[in-house]
C-alpha cells in the first residue's frame, strides 16, 4: 500500500484537538454540587439569624456597634431587606404595567398615579408606613423590620415600572401579530413575548433599583419618627452613626464592606444574567458581539443545580404553559366565553364605591391637617418648591450631558461594557450619603459651599436612572441596523441623528423620569443633613420634608409632599407624557 505523500514544507499539520476528558468534566460538576450544598448550609444559617432577630421583641433606639467585626453580620441584614425589597418590587412592576400597558382605561388611572407615587419622597411614606407595621406587630422586632423593607421598596419598585410599561407599549407590530395567528393566551404572551422583548430593560432597571436601595438604604435603617428614634442594625445604619461623629475608620471600614458586597453581587449575579439576557435581544441577524461571561457558562456545565432545574422547575413551567394554551385554545374554537365565566358587573361597582369612600375620607383628612397651616407658610412651601424645581432640572441636565455619549459607548461595545459595567454599578450603588461628610469638609467653608454640595449630592443620586436606561437602550438596537448605517457609511452626526437617538429614545424617556421623581426624591437627603453633632441644610422643599419628618410636624410634611407631588404630575404630564407617545409611535422598532 502506497505512504500517503508528504506535505509541502511550507504546510504544517496540525496538532489534533484535545478532548476535556470525562473526569475533568465530572470534576467540574462535584465542585459546583459542592459550593451549591456549601450556600445551602449558609442561607439556613442566615435564615435563622434573621428570623431570630426579626421575632424577638422590638428593639427601639438599639446601640449600633462601630466595630469592624460586626460589619458581615450588618452587611448580610442589610442585603436581605434590599433582595427581599427588590423581589417585591419586581412582581409588583411586572403586574402594575401589565395592567397599565394592556387596559386604556387602567392606564388613564394608573399612569397619572405612579407618576404621583415616584414624585413622593421615601420619608414622607415613613409615618404612615412605620406607625401601621409597628401597630400590626407592637411587640415584634418584625413590624419595624417590614417598615424598613416597604421605605426601600418605595425607592426601587418605580423605574421597574416604568420600563416594563415602556416595553410593552414597544412590541413590534409583527411579533404581536405573530401571537395573534398563533393562538397565544394571555399567559403563553406574556412569558413568550412581553417579559423576553422587555428582559434587557427590565435587567438594567433591576441593577438601578438595586443600587438606589443601596443610595436610601442610610435613610430607611435609621431614622426619627417623632419622638421615637428607630435603629436597625445594618451597613446604612453603621454608616450614618459613623458620619454623625465624624468617625472616619469606621466611615471607611463601612464603605469597604459596602464596596465588597456589591463587587460580589456583581460577579455572582448582574454579569450572568447581562449575559444570559442579551439572547433576548431583538434581532433578525445573528449579533456578531454576544455578550459571554465565565461564571454562566461555569454555572451551564452539569451539575446538580442544573439537573433540578431540569427536573422540577421546567416541567412545571410547560405544563402551565401547555394548560394555558388548550383553555385559549377551546376559548378561541367557541369564539365566546360562557356567560356564566363573564364577571358580573356589580363587583366592580362594589370596589369602585368602597374605593371612593376611602377618597373621600382621605380627603376629608387632608384638608382638616391642611388648614392648621397660614397662608405665609404656603407661600415658604412654594418658595421651596422653586429652589428645589431649579436644582432638579440642572441636575437632570448635567446628567444627560455625560450619561448619553457614555452609556451608547457601554453598549455599543461588548469589551468597553466589560470594563465598565461594573465600575458605573459600584458607583451607583455606594450611598453618595456616605461619601457628604467627606465633601462638605471641602466645600462648607466655601461661600455656597453647602448649596453646591447638596446640588453634586442630588446628582450623584439621579444621573444613574439616565445612564442605566441609556446602556440598555443601547444594547437593544438590533445588530442588521448598525450593519445598515455600517453599509451605508453614515457620518457621525448621520449615525447620531437616524440610528442611535431614534434607537434609544424609549430607554431615553424612562430614564428622563424616572430620574426626574429620583431627584425630586434625593432631595430630601441632598438638601438636610446631620453632621458632626449639628444640620446642614440648603434651602428648598427637600429640606422642609425631612425637618417636618424630625419635628414630627406632620401637617407640614403633608403640605411639602402634596407640593412636591403635584409639581412633578404637573411636568410628567405636559412633557414626559408626550414623549412617552412619540416614542410608542413613531420611535419603534417595525418591519
Amino acid at each position: 500500500m502506497p505512504s500517503p505523500a508528504p506535505l509541502p514544507k511550507h504546510l504544517t499539520p496540525l496538532p489534533p484537538a484535545a478532548a476535556r476528558p470525562a473526569s475533568s468534566h465530572r470534576a467540574w460538576a462535584f465542585l459546583i454540587d459542592i459550593a451549591v450544598f456549601v450556600s445551602v448550609f449558609a442561607v439556613i444559617f442566615g435564615i435563622y439569624s434573621i428570623g431570630r432577630s426579626w421575632l424577638g421583641p422590638v428593639k427601639v433606639e438599639a446601640e449600633i456597634s462601630q466595630n469592624p467585626r460586626s460589619l458581615p453580620l450588618y452587611a448580610m441584614y442589610s442585603l436581605v431587606r434590599i433582595l427581599v425589597a427588590y423581589a417585591i418590587s419586581l412582581v409588583f412592576a411586572l403586574a402594575y404595567g401589565y395592567v397599565a400597558a394592556k387596559s386604556k382605561r387602567a392606564e388613564l388611572v394608573l399612569i397619572p398615579l405612579l407618576d404621583i407615587l415616584q414624585s413622593i419622597p421615601v420619608l414622607s411614606f415613613l409615618p404612615g408606613v412605620m406607625l401601621a407595621m409597628v401597630a400590626l406587630f407592637p411587640s415584634r422586632q418584625l413590624g419595624v423590620e417590614l417598615g424598613s423593607i416597604i421605605l426601600i421598596f418605595t425607592g426601587q419598585v418605580w423605574n421597574i415600572a416604568f420600563s416594563f410599561y415602556s416595553s410593552l407599549k414597544t412590541v413590534p407590530r409583527d411579533l404581536r401579530e405573530a401571537a395573534i395567528i398563533y393562538r397565544f393566551s394571555r399567559w403563553q404572551r406574556f412569558l413568550e413575548l412581553d417579559l423576553p422583548f422587555s428582559t434587557i430593560g427590565l435587567v438594567w432597571n433591576s441593577m438601578m433599583s438595586v443600587a438606589g436601595g443601596w443610595f436610601f438604604l442610610m435613610a430607611c435603617e435609621m431614622f426619627v419618627l417623632g419622638d421615637k428614634d428607630f435603629r436597625l442594625p445594618g451597613l446604612g445604619s453603621y454608616l450614618q452613626t459613623a458620619a454623625s461623629n465624624g468617625n472616619t475608620r469606621a466611615l471607611m471600614w463601612g464603605l469597604g464592606a459596602m464596596v465588597a458586597v456589591i463587587v460580589l453581587m456583581d460577579q455572582l449575579i448582574w454579569r450572568p444574567v447581562i449575559a444570559w439576557a442579551d439572547k433576548f435581544k431583538f434581532e433578525q441577524v445573528e449579533s456578531s458581539g454576544n455578550a459571554h461571561h465565565s461564571l454562566l457558562n461555569f454555572i451551564r456545565r452539569e451539575s446538580f443545580l442544573i439537573r433540578m432545574y431540569r427536573r422540577i422547575l421546567h416541567p412545571v413551567v410547560d405544563w402551565m404553559t401547555l394548560k394555558f394554551a388548550s383553555g385559549a385554545k377551546r376559548a378561541a374554537e367557541t369564539f365566546a366565553a360562557p356567560q356564566g365565566a363573564r364577571p358580573r358587573r356589580w363587583i366592580g361597582w362594589v370596589f369602585a364605591g368602597l374605593g371612593a369612600m376611602v377618597v373621600v375620607y382621605g380627603v376629608y383628612r387632608t384638608i382638616g391637617e391642611l388648614a392648621q397651616l397660614h397662608r405665609a407658610d404656603y407661600f415658604e412651601l412654594l418658595r421651596s418648591a422653586g429652589i428645589t424645581f431649579l436644582r432638579v432640572n440642572l441636575a437632570l441636565l448635567i446628567g444627560a450631558i455625560w450619561t448619553i455619549p457614555v452609556g451608547v459607548a457601554i453598549g455599543f461595545s461588548p469589551r468597553f461594557a466589560r470594563l465598565m459595567q461594573p465600575l458605573v454599578q459600584l458607583a451607583a450603588s455606594i450611598p453618595a450619603t456616605a461619601l457628604f461628610p467627606v465633601i462638605l469638609l471641602f466645600l462648607i467653608r466655601l461661600r455656597g459651599g453647602i448649596e453646591i454640595a447638596a446640588m453634586l449630592l442630588m446628582l450623584l443620586g439621579t444621573q444613574w436612572y439616565i445612564l442605566f436606561n441609556v446602556i440598555a437602550g443601547a444594547m437593544a438596537i438590533p445588530t442588521d441596523l448598525k450593519e445598515a448605517a455600517q453599509v451605508f457609511r453614515f457620518g457621525t452626526f448621520d449615525r447620531w441623528r437616524h440610528l442611535i437617538l431614534p434607537g434609544i429614545f424609549p430607554y431615553l424617556v424612562t430614564g428622563m423620569v424616572t430620574a426626574s421623581g429620583g431627584a425630586w426624591n434625593a432631595s430630601i437627603v441632598a438638601e438636610y443633613f446631620h453632621f458632626q453633632g449639628r444640620i446642614v441644610k440648603a434651602p428648598g422643599l427637600g429640606s422642609t420634608i425631612s425637618s417636618a419628618s424630625d419635628a414630627g410636624h406632620f401637617n407640614v410634611l403633608l403640605a411639602s409632599t402634596l407640593i412636591m407631588a403635584t409639581v412633578v404630575v404637573l411636568i410628567n404630564r405636559l412633557v414626559w407624557r408626550r414623549l412617552y407617545r412619540l416614542a410608542s409611535t413613531r420611535f419603534k422598532l417595525e418591519t
